[in-house]
């Protein structure tokens, strides 16, 4: 059977994306964590990625709290978005997007592999999630 974008989601294509947002939440607040309060034992978690902490450590704390915004900003989308708000629908499309930027400047800075992946897998989220019958879901 072939789906057709008019077509209601299905509630397993809902519930993955809330699970996105509530892994983000988790991740970003891993980081915070471990930039606010550096020498714990979460540090550890830096070992699967130690690219980003080798960029991200230099900044010092003020890029904690901006991980730390941004952890509030997921778990509330993940809420609003669990509760099926239209709010929670509207932060949602507004962290991909702000995600789609990103990517875009990582592009411009030469990282065309981790942007260009970051750019066709955000740019196909967004398109997903903003389809009309998606949207309708939310009250």
């Amino acid at each position: 059977m072939n789906r057709k974008l008019t077509d209601p989601p299905k509630p397993a294509a809902l519930a993955a994306i809330g699970v996105f947002l509530f892994f983000g939440a988790t991740m970003a607040t891993l980081a915070a964590v471990t930039l606010l309060w550096r020498g714990t034992v979460l540090d550890r978690i830096w070992t699967l990625n130690p690219a980003a902490y080798r960029e991200l450590a230099p900044l010092g704390r003020g890029v904690g709290i901006l991980f730390l915004v941004l952890a509030i900003a997921l778990a509330a989308a993940f809420f609003g978005w669990s509760k099926r708000r239209l709010w929670g629908w509207r932060l949602a499309v507004a962290i991909v997007i702000t995600q789609i930027l990103g990517d875009v400047i990582n592009c411009l800075r030469g990282d065309w592999s981790r942007g260009g992946i970051g750019v066709f897998v955000a740019g196909g989220l967004l398109l997903f999630i903003s389809r009309p019958s998606l949207k309708k879901v939310f009250a």
